[in-house]
């Protein structure tokens, strides 16, 4: 065989390659949900398989980490680069949902309770109409950071116990789902109670709120 008609067939190859990935499917996901951000890191839900990426890491489908932190991560889809919050879902062609919407399931006792983050840092909360204002207790907003005694302004509260001294506070950023909102009123309550985050009405009364059977629906207003 001569070598003229060994570079023809090279070439004929290297062509057949090309056509070849040129010709096959790119990767295609069709639904994707934030379920848990940390530094660097976020569990991400790809068409049901839940994926642990690292800043910097593609998932199996094709799905790229850029970064991440307590509030958001940045995804890279398709070349095409987002910002998702906890919470927050895409699919079909990547639109984000025009109404951000977060339910929530009742408990046995009918208690609605999720998890959410407040000024950026993860808590656990019970959704609770019947508060007139986003509550925690002292040892809550310590672990939370809010320097409630310096920013906040002494009051009282009643509680199921009677009277307790409490201090009113403006929290930065209340978020839970997809859900975000800035400059939300709350009281911290000295002691240890309640042991959950009261999500009350000083943040509920600025989303809109359906209960459907068992969920709890929240969803943002316009």
């Amino acid at each position: 065989m001569t070598r003229h008609s060994l570079q023809s067939k090279s070439i004929f190859a290297l062509f057949m390659l090309i056509a070849i990935v040129a010709s096959s499917p790119l990767l295609a996901v069709d639904k994707i949900r934030v379920m848990a951000l940390f530094h660097d890191k976020a569990m991400v839900q790809i068409d049901g398989k839940q994926r642990l990426l690292k800043a910097g890491e593609k998932s199996p489908e094709g799905v790229l980490l850029v970064s991440a932190n307590a509030n958001e991560a940045i995804l890279e889809i398709n070349g095409e680069r987002g910002s998702y919050g906890l919470g927050s879902q895409v699919g079909g062609h990547f639109a984000v949902r025009e109404m951000v919407e977060v339910r929530i399931q009742g408990d046995e006792r009918g208690s609605y309770n999720t998890t959410g983050s407040i000024n950026g840092r993860m808590t656990d909360m019970l959704v609770d109409t019947g508060a007139t204002i986003v509550a925690m207790s002292q040892v809550e907003a310590k672990r939370l950071g809010i320097a409630y005694r310096i920013e906040g302004e002494k009051s009282f509260v009643r509680t199921a116990s009677g009277t307790a001294r409490a201090y009113s506070v403006v929290l930065d950023r209340v978020q839970v789902g997809g859900l975000s909102l800035n400059q939300v009123d709350a009281v911290v309550i000295e002691g240890n109670s309640p042991h959950k985050v009261l999500l009350g009405m000083s943040f509920l009364g600025r989303v809109n709120m359906e209960q459907r059977g068992t969920l709890m629906v929240l969803q943002q207003k316009f």
